[in-house]
């Protein structure tokens, strides 16, 4: 790429043209209609020039086979370049493959193959230590366990297909369609799900209510829309694609998902704040402290995020995102473990009825719906009996006191 500039010149600063023009030629720069070019002088011997010429009554030519070794770790750019006007209507047909020493994957996608074989690995371990605590404890296993066993097993699903289309890649130099849809797929399902998740967790659910009730819907519209909106950006990017799309193309895609991914977010931390407030309300305490170690574990992954954005080594950018879901599936992995205590962090009937109903009683016992008669008829014997104030005032002290 730092050769660039040794293609193209201008005559006295004027406009930089790649082609020798007539003022060009009048100075003894360059022959007339040739391509200006001048050697590196960080790098000896580039750029490289192979030339090709049309005989005199042909309308077709053949550029030899050519293999060009690779000796320096950058980026490389292959021009095609005619300057003969007679040739406007130039096509040119074939093919360049680039291979790097380890296989076909470029360098900004032959790092990922083995992170994502790593990561592969890391769910494996995941999955075994929190399906061996599912068997352990399925008794008292709750609603939203059940969705966290469907991420990991989405997540190592994932993981595998996308190392297997790379590997497919890096072998054969052509991107396996099939499997790469696949791996998008998944990939987009698991994120969705996992937002899903974590906005389910910040409203109570499972805890300190037994459904979303209204918000159903609207969570699941929101879910739908974000994978309908992921799913077209990761395909668009990754089905038989090697290039970045141009700016113009990728911000269109991007901006709909970066929206839905910050609506997200505002109604999750919303949520938790609703929620931390009503379980400080009611002093329920194991609960409280659970939900503040999530939301602290949120945070953090958001601030990091924000902090990451201005990276720019490309290969380490989706690795990130990646690392940071893993993360965050571990520590709801570890908050919400299975264990023999699980259900002591769900959902217990009346007391959380009344925790969703008044938010001002501190009282968590409902009272009798129909009065006994042994309290109906005391209080009135004891008014007849009563002959003065005095007396009435101290049975209705004793009443209070009952």
């Amino acid at each position: 790429v730092e050769d660039r500039e040794a293609i193209g010149g201008s005559a006295f600063g004027g406009q930089r043209a790649v082609c020798c023009t007539a003022d060009l030629a009048k100075l003894g720069v360059c022959p007339e209609g040739e391509m200006i070019h001048r050697p590196s002088t960080k790098n000896p011997g580039w750029p490289k020039v192979f030339g090709i010429s049309f005989s005199e009554d042909d309308e077709v030519t053949t550029l030899p086979l050519k293999s060009i070794q690779i000796t320096k770790i950058g980026m490389y750019n292959l021009y095609f370049i005619h300057c003969d006007l007679n040739l406007k209507d130039l096509i040119v047909e074939g093919k360049t493959v680039w291979k790097n020493p380890t296989g076909y994957l470029s360098g900004r996608m032959a790092p990922l193959m083995n992170f994502y074989g790593f990561m592969s690995l890391v769910f494996v371990i995941l999955g075994i230590f929190w399906f061996m605590q599912y068997a352990r404890f399925w008794r008292e296993f709750l609603p939203l366990q059940n969705f966290i066993t469907l991420v990991i097993t989405l997540g190592m699903l994932e993981m595998a297909l996308w190392y297997f289309d790379y590997a497919e890649f890096n072998g054969s130099g052509t991107r396996p369609i099939g499997i790469t849809m696949w791996a998008v797929t998944f990939d987009t399902i698991k994120r969705t799900i996992a937002r899903i998740i974590i906005l389910m967790v910040s409203m109570g659910y499972g805890v300190v209510r037994p459904t979303l009730g209204g918000l159903t819907s609207k969570v699941t519209m929101l879910g739908a829309t974000f994978f309908l909106a992921s799913e077209i950006l990761e395909l668009v990017e990754n089905v038989g694609a090697v290039s970045d799309l141009s700016g113009k193309a990728r911000l269109f895609l991007v901006l709909p998902v970066a929206i839905l991914d910050a609506f997200f977010i505002l109604w999750i931390f919303t949520s938790l704040s609703s929620t931390l407030n009503k379980l400080q309300t009611k002093r329920m305490v194991a609960k409280l402290d659970i939900y503040r170690k999530f939301t602290n574990a949120l945070a953090v992954a958001v601030i990091v995020s924000v902090g990451w954005i201005c990276y720019e080594n490309a290969w380490i950018i989706p690795a990130f995102w990646q690392i940071l879901s893993f993360s965050l599936l571990c520590v709801i992995r570890v908050l919400w473990a299975p264990s023999q205590n699980s259900t002591r962090y769900a959902y217990s009937g009346e007391a959380n009825e009344d925790f969703d109903k008044d938010d001002t009683n501190l009282t968590l016992i409902k009272p009798s719906p129909t009065p006994s008669k042994d309290f109906r008829t005391v209080p009135e014997t004891r008014t007849a009996q009563g002959s003065n104030g005095a007396s009435s005032n101290g049975d209705l002290e004793e009443d209070k006191t009952e």
